[in-house]
């Protein structure tokens, strides 16, 4: 009789864990790729980003699994993301951080500062009136402050780095000519259900193309809005 309990509660565990891992696993399927997908190049310092995400335990394809996911909300209203690596001249320059997509001129709400490196990471919990409190702690966990910011709705905010090139957005059509600055992807293997954030840190047209000048991990409380069409237009009606 124990035995066969055993036997039953293994099956059900195996079954419980195979759905789970469908799920995750089927996740990046249920949200679009871009289209087309950015043809990427190895930059100055001959570090791929595929070869960057290789390094951090990934198995996914850089070419052909770019997802088209340019806006995020937070249901849970608390999250943690961390910077994985930079590999970028302006590293200690390149700020990143979060922006509501609802304004025409978004304010930028500051996670990672220059400063930032490798292992950092954060927590970000969203409470009524639109309030956010990020608080950032460096690679050995030694806590670093915190900061309010208002107006930013866990509903539908977005990423951007600014540095000695400029401020870029993971809304493309805020950029200059509409191109991508931050590459998404869906994590694998251990990472799965998290997502990672790629960014470019000069203008597309000008750049190496690489997308390895900086990298963070998103962890499973992020979730993606769906992507709307943005154009210019659009973007100077929010100031009627």
């Amino acid at each position: 009789m124990r035995m066969a309990t055993a036997i039953r509660g293994a099956l059900m565990t195996a079954g419980i864990t195979g759905v789970l891992a469908c799920v995750l696993t089927s996740a990046a399927g249920a949200y679009p790729l871009r289209n087309p997908q950015v043809p990427l190049q190895t930059g100055w310092d001959n570090i791929s980003l595929q070869s960057a995400l290789n390094s951090l335990g990934e198995t996914l394809n850089t070419l052909t699994d770019q997802l088209d996911l340019q806006a995020w909300n937070v249901p849970s209203g608390s999250a943690s993301l961390s910077l994985r690596m930079e590999i970028a001249g302006n590293a200690s320059s390149n700020n990143i951080g979060v922006y509501s997509t609802s304004d025409a001129t978004p304010a930028l709400c500051l996670v990672f500062p220059g400063a930032a490196a490798a292992g950092w990471y954060a927590t970000c919990v969203f409470s009524s009136g639109n309030h956010l409190v990020v608080s950032l702690y460096d690679n050995n966990n030694v806590f670093q402050g915190s900061t309010n910011y208002s107006n930013i709705s866990s509903t539908s905010f977005g990423f951007y780095l600014q540095g000695p090139a400029g401020t870029f957005y993971s809304q493309d059509y805020r950029n200059a000519g509409g191109h991508p600055q931050i590459l998404t992807y869906a994590g694998t293997g251990t990472n799965a259900g998290k997502w990672w954030e790629c960014f470019e840190d000069l203008p597309y047209e000008s750049s190496d193309v690489d997308f390895q000048d900086a990298i963070m991990l998103l962890d499973s409380s992020f979730l993606p809005t769906p992507t709307r069409n943005g154009t210019w237009g659009a973007l100077k009606a929010l100031y009627r």
